[in-house]
């Protein structure tokens, strides 16, 4: 999930597809990250790699005054967001690269960002041109992930692997880019923005709900994901094995209808 055409294209498809069980693997996360970003006086705000949307139409419910601009690189994605947002008429979906992305008409008071800004290939210049292209009392608020080693959905299953190859935890485009708080406040004051901090948060991250939330989540996870990626890359022996390893660790993490596993993540803030 690092490269730009795989979002435009089946990768993107597939997170549209499963955007109910995202939104709800992330739904702690959100909730905190959202009560970060809100606040009085919002005006233009612009969701940064918005997915399907969930942040964008929180924002404009609870904001109504507000104008709301989400925009990410994935049709499908954005298909998605518009027919959720259809009924509000503060906010738009735009197709784009937020890295190079600007609207004359539209200064950002307010950017905001779930786990979208960790793909830029060049994470200084598109934070350079975010900064320019905001307002000048603009506030910046954007999660990403810590550590593999503190998100055990992800190294836990890559353990499962043969090799047990770990993701990489910085360095280029990817889920864990910006696990390094050092990295990521040189790429921001490099850009321009001040005041940077960093909130440690910790979550459930849900994998699977129900009667059978161990199937619903190896669906799931088998869908998107590190463990999607593996199994695509494996094979046919040893997928079937991979993935009967991958159901007897998700029956570790269920507590009655719930699968889970501890998320970590950075709440990042920053002004203009």
């Amino acid at each position: 999930m690092t490269d730009a055409s795989e979002w435009k294209g089946g990768v993107g498809r597939k997170w549209a597809n499963e955007w109910r069980r995202t939104d709800r693997s992330f739904s702690g996360l959100t909730e905190r990250l959202l009560g970060r970003a809100s606040g009085n006086g919002l005006s233009h705000v612009l969701d940064i790699g918005c997915g399907a949307g969930e942040l964008s139409l929180a924002i404009a419910r609870g904001h109504p005054q507000s104008q709301v601009i989400g925009i990410d690189i994935s049709e499908d994605l954005l298909s998605v967001a518009r027919e959720r947002g259809a009924h509000l008429g503060n906010v738009a979906f735009e197709h784009g690269d937020a890295a190079v992305w600007c609207k004359d008409s539209f200064r950002p008071d307010r950017l905001i960002s779930r786990h979208g800004v960790m793909f830029f290939p060049d994470p200084v210049a598109a934070f350079t041109h975010l900064h320019a292209i905001s307002a000048d009392d603009a506030r910046l608020f954007f999660s990403c992930f810590r550590s593999p080693a503190e998100n055990p959905w992800a190294s836990g299953i890559a353990s499962l692997q043969p090799g047990g190859k770990q993701p990489p935890s910085s360095g280029g485009p990817g889920p864990f880019a910006f696990a390094d708080k050092d990295r990521v406040y040189a790429i921001l004051s490099t850009a321009g923005w001040r005041e940077i901090e960093f909130e440690s948060f910790d979550y459930a991250y849900i994998a699977g709900y129900g009667d059978d939330p161990v199937e619903d989540a190896l669906e799931y996870l088998s869908t998107i994901g590190p463990a999607a990626r593996i199994i695509a890359e494996l094979s046919e022996t040893e997928k079937a094995a991979f993935i009967e390893r991958l159901r007897g660790y998700l029956r570790d993490h269920r507590s009655g209808k719930v699968v889970a596993f501890p998320g970590a993540a950075w709440i990042v803030s920053a002004t203009h």
